[in-house]
C-alpha cells in the first residue's frame, strides 16, 4: 500500500516519477479465429478495426447495462489479443468470458501468475526511458510494442492510471526481478533514486482521484452504467447495427434505453473546503 508516506509517494509521482507493481491486475490471452467477435460481444468498445500495437479502454457490462468491469484490450495481430481487467474482478470476468461463449472459436488463456506488471509514472518517466530506449518515448497514447530483453520478451504500453504520462510493462514473472534491477540501473542509480521511487497503491488511489479516473467498486459497480458515469466516449451504441460488422456487446439494449430516457444517476466531482478527506459513503448534504 505504501513505501513512504501517501503524500510523499502522491506529490514524487507528481513531479517526478513512481514505479508501481500492479502484478495483481488481470492478464488474459484471447487467440483463434473469433477472438475478434468474443471480445466485441464482451467489450462496449468496438475492438473490431483496431490496429496492431493499439490499446482501447473499454466497460464490460451485464444484461441491464451495469458495469461488471472496466478493461483495457491490446491488439498484437489479427486473432491475438490480451485483456487487463481489475485483480479482484479477473474470477468473476473468467467465469462472465466461459457464459458468453456460446459458439465462438477461439482460446483463453490466464497469464496473469505467470506474468509481472509494473507502471512508471509521472512527468519525468518518458525523458529517463529516452536514455535506454529510442522507441519507447516514440509511442502514441495507447499504444505498445514488444521488446526483447535478454532471453524474455517484454511489452511496453503509453498507458497509466495516475493522470500522468508513463508507461505500463508486462514481462514473465520470473524475470522480474532481474528486468526492474537491470531498467533502474540502466537509468543510472543517482538518476533513479531522485527521478524514481517505489510508489504503493494508496498513493495510485490519491492520483487517479485526483485525475478524476473510475474506480472499480467506487465509482463503477455492477448498479452503476457506463454513461450514467461519465464514460460514454467508451461505449459503442451502434456496434452491429447496419453496416456495423462488429459484435453487439452484452447490455447494449439496456444502454440504449438509458441514453434515450436517461437514468436519473450523473457522477460529478466536488470541490471540497479544508484539508480534511472525505471516506466511502459520506453522505452529501445541502445547506438552506
Amino acid at each position: 500500500l505504501m513505501y513512504r508516506s501517501i503524500m510523499e509517494e502522491h506529490k514524487q509521482v507528481r513531479t517526478s516519477g513512481g514505479l508501481f507493481d500492479v502484478s495483481h491486475m488481470g492478464r488474459l490471452k484471447f487467440t483463434g479465429k473469433d477472438a475478434c467477435k468474443i471480445l466485441d460481444r464482451l467489450c462496449t468498445r468496438q475492438i473490431h478495426g483496431m490496429q496492431d500495437g493499439q490499446i482501447r479502454y473499454s466497460i464490460i457490462c451485464n444484461a441491464h447495462g451495469g458495469c461488471r468491469d472496466d478493461v483495457l484490450v491490446y491488439k498484437n495481430k489479427d486473432n491475438d489479443y490480451l485483456m487487463v481487467c481489475n485483480g479482484a474482478n479477473r474470477a468473476k470476468i473468467l467465469n462472465h468470458i466461459e457464459e458468453h461463449r456460446g459458439e465462438f472459436s477461439f482460446k483463453l488463456k490466464d497469464e496473469t501468475e505467470a506474468t509481472a506488471m509494473i507502471a512508471l509514472q509521472g512527468p519525468k518517466v518518458m525523458e529517463l526511458l529516452g536514455t535506454v530506449s529510442k522507441e519507447v518515448p516514440e509511442l502514441k497514447r495507447y499504444r505498445f510494442l514488444m521488446k526483447n530483453l535478454l532471453i524474455a520478451k517484454i511489452m511496453i504500453s503509453r498507458t497509466g492510471y495516475t493522470g500522468e504520462d508513463g508507461v505500463e510493462v508486462i514481462l514473465p514473472a520470473k524475470f522480474a526481478a532481474k528486468g526492474i534491477e537491470m531498467l533502474l540501473k540502466n537509468m543510472g542509480e543517482d538518476a533513479n533514486m531522485a527521478i524514481i521511487k517505489p510508489t504503493g497503491l494508496a498513493a495510485r488511489d490519491s492520483l487517479r482521484l485526483e485525475a478524476g479516473m473510475p474506480l472499480y467498486g467506487h465509482e463503477l459497480t455492477e448498479e452503476i452504467d457506463p454513461l450514467s458515469a461519465g464514460l460514454a466516449f467508451a461505449v459503442k451504441l451502434d456496434k452491429g447495427v447496419g453496416e456495423n460488422e462488429a459484435e453487439p456487446f452484452i447490455g447494449q439494449n439496456a444502454l440504449l434505453s438509458i441514453a434515450e430516457n436517461g437514468s436519473g444517476k450523473k457522477l460529478v466531482g466536488l470541490t471540497l473546503e479544508g484539508k480534511r478527506s472525505p471516506r466511502q459513503h459520506m453522505h452529501v448534504l445541502s445547506e438552506g
